[in-house]
């Protein structure tokens, strides 16, 4: 226990430290100036950007903690003054994952709970969402020294039941994301040309349909010359239902029944989920732990080159695609609790038109008036006081893109946010083995992650497939759309 209570002292005045100086940058004061640069943001981008950052960051430590590497170097840091001791793993591995992630998934619910029923950035618990940063990193960083003191039982319990259960709800929004893109995406084009009769739509919808088609083609004859070859059952099974999925799936869209009832269906939406399944196989046959002798499974593993720079550049590009993901799936409300961001919304009955701001040139028109009002007695000498208060707030709100509806759930945002820390901690240490860990742990080159990957692409043609036949299966249900 007293090698337990050391690591978060030791912790707090080092790497605490300097996270907290990383998770301050990720305050709207920070990316308002970073978007002061680039042009015009509104609010509800900056704090979407400030919590993907925290996710970034806390993913970063929950890879770092996984091996005994940040112990060594906060040892290093006391110049092996205060020896650390884990046992069976306490301060770092597969309970310290766990742990750092509970932290930010317990965070993340706190604010679910909070923010629950907020619809407008004029509410005050608003504020809670789009601001107090230094408040919110502190309590974050809190949380991660308390759950130290939590026995090793819960996570254990944690981590193989509720953390996995979530992990799959997780991966499971994510493929209903990938297919009500898919589906947009083409029915926007259509849309286009359909009100436009425009030739460049056309060629921008049968180029990128071609242009997919093509890629997972490529993609596929790559996986059979490299990760195809003799003794290699599981990759050959792979790619080859995969390759099977996505031609029966292209002809499912444009079968005659398809189109009967759902005439917007088409090669479009089976080529972008073509494309992504066939992305999900070939990253799961190529970061296959390798068994064979002359790794003719995988030969990635023989020419991963620098050892230490692979892996950790491997580890910073996952937990990037993983913090765009869950930012991306946040704020997609998927009929959970969205605010309807694409519907027609009038405005609120103090809002007129579509004017927060007076231009400078009234405001100063309109402070000299109150100042020749105030000089002739007219006015008390507060009417200044009170107009600069209006200006300051007319600045405040210039980027306020949610003063009529919030452009998201904010509560179904930290949810997602939740399953996110869980999907980050079971990709961590699912299949892990720490006798076979150096320094720095890999990231997904386990046959559990290559496995998670192919199951996903087949789960996501069955939704796919689901969004073609439903109509046909239930029209009744289908008849308004």
């Amino acid at each position: 226990m007293g090698a337990l209570l050391s690591l978060p002292l030791l912790a707090v005045p080092s790497l605490g430290t300097i996270l907290g100086f990383v998770g301050s940058c990720c305050g709207a004061a920070a990316c308002s100036a970073l978007c002061s640069a680039c042009g015009k943001c509104g609010n509800s981008v900056l704090t979407r950007i400030a919590y993907a950052l925290i996710l970034l960051i806390n993913s970063i430590l929950s890879w770092i903690m996984l091996t005994k590497w940040a112990i060594e170097k906060l040892q290093h840091l006391t110049f092996n003054y205060v020896k650390i001791s884990c046992g069976d793993g306490d301060c770092y591995g597969w309970l310290a994952v766990h742990r750092i992630n509970f932290a930010l998934g317990l965070f993340h619910l706190m604010l679910a709970g909070l923010l629950l029923g907020v619809n407008s950035s004029k509410q005050p618990r608003a504020k809670i969402q789009n601001g107090f940063w230094g408040p919110k990193i502190i309590a974050w960083l809190g949380l991660i020294v308390l759950t130290f003191f939590i026995p090793d039982e819960f996570f254990v319990f944690w981590g193989n039941y509720i953390s996995f259960i979530c992990a799959m709800l997780f991966l499971i929004l994510g493929l209903i994301l990938l297919v009500d893109l898919a589906h947009n995406w083409a029915e926007y084009c259509l849309a286009q040309i359909e009100d436009t009769d425009s030739r460049t739509w056309r060629i921008i919808l049968i180029g990128s349909t071609l242009g997919m088609y093509l890629a997972s083609l490529a993609m596929t004859i790559i996986q059979y010359i490299f990760f195809a070859g003799n003794g290699c059952s599981m990759n050959q099974a792979a790619i080859t239902i995969n390759l099977l999925l996505w031609i029966a799936v292209s002809a499912i869209s444009v079968h005659p029944t398809v189109q009967e009832y759902n005439p917007k269906a088409g090669l479009a939406q089976a080529a972008m989920v073509a494309i992504y399944c066939t992305y999900l196989t070939m990253s799961a046959v190529s970061m296959e732990p390798d068994e064979t002798e002359d790794r003719r499974c995988n030969p990635l593993v023989l020419g991963q080159g620098t050892r230490t720079t692979t892996i950790i550049l491997g580890a910073i590009a996952t937990m990037l695609t993983v913090a765009y993901t869950t930012t991306r799936a946040a704020t997609q409300s998927l009929g959970l609790g969205g605010s309807g961001r694409g519907q027609i919304q009038l405005p609120d009955e103090d809002e007129h038109d579509l004017v927060t701001q007076q231009p400078s040139l009234r405001r100063e028109m309109r402070a000299e008036a109150l100042r020749r009002a105030v000089e002739e007695g007219s006015l008390p000498a507060d009417a200044l006081l009170s107009d600069d208060d209006e200006s300051d707030a007319g600045d405040r709100t210039a980027n306020d893109d949610e003063r009529s509806s919030t452009q998201y759930s904010y509560a179904m945002f930290h949810i997602v946010f939740f399953l996110a820390t869980a999907w980050v901690a079971t990709l961590l240490t699912m299949d892990w083995d720490d006798q076979k860990q150096g320094d720095f742990a890999t990231v997904g080159r386990t046959l559990w992650a290559s496995w998670v990957k192919i199951v996903s692409s087949w789960v996501c043609y069955g939704l796919y497939t689901w969004t073609l036949v439903a109509p046909i299966v239930l029209p009744d249900r289908f008849d308004g759309y």
